[in-house]
């Protein structure tokens, strides 16, 4: 049996004043060997980064890590001008990018940026076909004509670089549907990990959307964001009462994320400190150089 590869990846500080740190992160995980770095895509916040600048610098300043919005506010970044930006990002980077993206949530921020108001099922709508859109605008070929409820274009070029992975943060049905016809991964919402309810009732809607139109659900990886502590002493309750990942020792996170790929089919983990925020360079250099190798060793061997 053969099993892809593994991601691992961590959650970047994202402050206007955290360029700094930002970088020293982001070239700390590359000499480690992770696979990818996440940033929060809000635009409507003063006090952050533009995601999409800060990936391109980031990228500037790496040589093998990817980057990728978790997830782009597509609301506010039309997909035509998205899939220019990120063809240009994987042209420029040899291919180190992951197309994070959503529908859209806190729609009275949105607004503020004069963004036209969609409904739920409108904003979904619109997702699915920014996605399609995207795809159709990248890896070359005839000039795209699309005449959709929410993007037209006409006889525009595509531009001659592949798309990059598609990786969605779907939550309701309609959205995870769409996932599942049209996306190559899913980062489940409010941090839900694989032993949560949201999983278990989540992935099946995108595993029968897949199939609904023959694709192998399969293919569909689920990268878990997972916020939580790497302690020095193991931790008598890694999960809280809830049952909620807490953290715990190096090797407590080896064993529950090995679980994670081999009993529930996890791709990858994006690490966050507790909260949700920022990951320190401890954690960092614990995540990179003792866990992600040790859980790649364990996945392997069991793969034998």
């Amino acid at each position: 049996m053969s099993r892809a590869r593994v991601v691992f990846g961590f959650g970047a500080p994202h402050g206007i004043t955290e360029g700094p740190a930002l970088v020293r992160a982001a070239r700390q995980a590359d000499r480690a060997g992770l696979d990818h770095l996440s940033l929060s895509d809000h635009p409507y916040f003063g006090a952050r980064l533009d995601a999409y600048a800060a990936v391109g610098f980031v990228l500037g300043r790496t040589e093998r890590l990817a980057a990728l919005a978790n997830v782009t506010n597509l609301p506010t970044r039309p997909a035509p001008m998205l899939a220019r930006t990120v063809t240009s990002l994987m042209a420029l980077s040899g291919g180190r990018v992951v197309l994070g993206v959503g529908a859209g949530g806190l729609w009275d921020r949105i607004a503020q940026l004069g963004v036209p108001r969609l409904s739920p099922g409108e904003a979904v709508e619109a997702f699915e076909e920014a996605i399609v859109l995207i795809r159709k605008l990248c890896g070359g070929g005839p000039p795209v004509t699309h005449e959709g409820r929410y993007y037209q274009v006409h006889e525009l070029e595509a531009a001659p670089v592949p798309a990059p992975p598609v990786w969605t943060g779907s939550v309701g049905p309609k959205s995870l549907a769409a996932t599942g016809r049209v996306a190559d991964g899913w980062i489940p919402g409010h941090a839900a990990d694989w032993l949560s309810e949201r999983y278990r009732t989540s992935r099946p809607v995108i595993d029968e959307a897949a199939a609904a139109v023959g694709r192998d659900p399969g293919e569909i990886r689920t990268v878990f964001n997972l916020p939580g502590a790497i302690t020095d002493r193991p931790l008598t309750a890694p999960r809280d009462e809830a049952g909620r990942w807490r953290g715990g020792s190096v090797q407590q996170w080896i064993e529950e994320l090995t679980g994670a790929v081999l009993e529930h089919d996890a791709a990858g983990f994006t690490l966050f400190a507790a909260g949700h925020g920022p990951t320190d360079e401890v954690s960092l250099g614990r995540w990179a150089e003792e866990i992600a190798p040790a859980v790649r060793e364990a996945v392997a061997a069991q793969m034998l």
